[in-house]
């Protein structure tokens, strides 16, 4: 039987654990998607105790307590101690086989504790108080956690009307050892049908691009210009935009001069139609724009958010009651693609679909969109959020090996609130080089290592450095 989680976890042959020990792990990290708040970094924040550091904002965690039946109080309130908040994760870790929080959570152990004990509900006690310990230690504050980690680049999600001022406060200051960047979140102005939208585009946004109104779709287009470009002063290079399904439904101006009119006056909510004519005119309007100032678009999307209204009315969304949905996106996608190409405003793209049978359909599309300024301007982004797991990991590589080219992916991003889960990248390099070295030892690929080991230092870190170029 072989022991749990040792040096060559996951690594199940030759190969693997010559690609992963001598090439995937000597590898710095480039997080070029994480939830992080800069206030952490720029403050160097110092957690107090472990379940701070661990269950302060991690929806993973959170959902595991409640799935156990852990009353909401001991979950995201503050209804008992940290200790016992603790206490319940550790009894309820157990429960989670088969769940990469289980092997996120150990590896965290490993890598920042040197612990190499089992969290269970028996032994919590001993690993709170070795946790702790070792949280007084200048290394385990944010940017010690960050250095320690081998990170060199970390690019953050913000709001647009956002003022950047920890940024800012990072740059000045010059300590963090890893380049900190903003991105350009374009949520808040695309969800026209969310409550909230009209006073967002009235006061966040014209405040922050000194307009006085915003009532046409062209005032939107002029603010949103004047906060790419505050952005672009910050070192901002790349965009994301979560939604719920790709859709491509052009209109004409006067229609969206409509829709934007009808929403900001308060004059009711937006058709479906209207809805996805304005998310149409404001990606094409946002992905030519990126692409005139060499940013790379993220697209996220299919997932179904905030399913259940009484804690999305008590705490809010972002607070992990979100699920996978089901959409045909692939009309759309393809003909937004196709748009910005043909217009020959198509940027750098990175696709990522909650929905794993979306993989064949992003996977086949990226031969379609390619350039010759970059290996692999159009990605398949790393399976991302739920099937951030062994098995949806391994699904991911397969797909985009078979119609596409593996050589040529960015790797996998932290995709996370926590400064500690940066050993999901460990995970993901794991799954890889067993990936790739099963197919060697299988015949599959040739036992060449020097092309091997290059390969698998390119998808680690490499291609990334290289499309993205900060």
């Amino acid at each position: 039987m072989k022991a749990f989680m040792d040096e060559d976890f996951l690594l199940q042959t030759d190969t693997a654990r010559h690609l992963y020990h001598e090439h995937a792990a000597l590898m710095p990290i480039y997080d070029y998607h994480c939830h992080i708040n800069p206030r952490e970094i720029a403050e160097n924040r110092e957690f107090r105790n472990i379940a701070q550091a661990w269950l302060g904002s991690d929806t993973y965690k959170w959902r595991l307590l409640r799935s156990n039946g852990v009353d909401e109080g001991c979950v995201s309130g503050s209804d008992v101690s940290s200790r016992e908040k603790f206490q319940y994760f550790a009894e309820s870790l157990s429960r989670a086989i088969g769940n990469p929080l289980y092997h996120w959570t150990h590896l965290e152990l490993k890598r920042y504790f040197d612990c190499d004990l089992v969290l269970n509900g028996e032994n919590a006690e001993k690993i709170w108080d070795i946790c702790n310990e070792r949280l007084l230690s200048a290394e385990m504050r944010a940017q010690g956690i960050i250095k320690q980690s081998n990170v060199q680049v970390i690019c953050t999600t913000d709001d647009p009307a956002s003022d950047l001022k920890w940024h800012k406060k990072i740059q000045q200051e010059g300590t963090c050892p890893a380049k900190v960047l903003p991105t350009f979140r374009a949520d808040s102005l695309l969800n026209i049908e969310v409550d909230g939208w009209d006073t967002y585009m009235r006061y966040e946004l014209g405040e922050s691009a000194g307009m006085d109104d915003i009532s046409t779709m062209q005032d939107i287009r002029d603010a949103v210009v004047k906060r790419l470009d505050y952005f672009a002063s910050q070192g901002c290079q790349i965009a994301d935009q979560s939604l719920p399904y790709m859709a491509y439904v052009p209109a004409r101006e006067f229609e969206l001069d409509d829709v934007v009119g009808k929403v900001i006056n308060g004059k009711g909510q937006p058709s479906k139609e209207a809805m996805e004519q304005y998310k149409t005119a404001m990606l094409m309007f946002l992905g030519e724009e990126y692409a005139r100032r060499g940013w790379t678009m993220q697209l996220h999307y299919s997932a179904l958010r905030d399913t259940n209204s009484t804690r999305l009315t008590s705490l809010g969304s972002d607070s992990g009651f979100d699920a996978v949905d089901t959409h045909n996106c692939a009309p759309g996608l393809a003909k937004f693609l196709d748009a910005l190409d043909k217009a020959g405003h198509l940027p750098k793209t990175i696709i990522c679909s909650l929905n794993p049978a979306d993989n064949i359909v992003i996977a086949s599309l990226l031969p379609s969109f390619t350039g010759s300024e970059v290996l692999g301007k159009v990605q398949q982004g790393a399976a991302w959020w739920f099937n951030n797991n062994k098995a949806g990991i391994e699904a991911q590589l397969a797909t985009l090996a078979s119609v596409s080219v593996l050589g040529n992916t960015i790797g996998a991003p932290t995709d996370s609130r926590s400064l500690l889960s940066y050993s999901r990248h460990e995970y993901y390099r794991r799954i890889l080089c067993n990936f790739i070295g099963n197919m060697v030892e299988n015949g599959e690929y040739p036992a060449d290592m020097k092309t091997l080991g290059k390969l698998v230092e390119d998808i680690s870190y490499n291609n990334a450095c290289r499309y993205f170029a900060f």
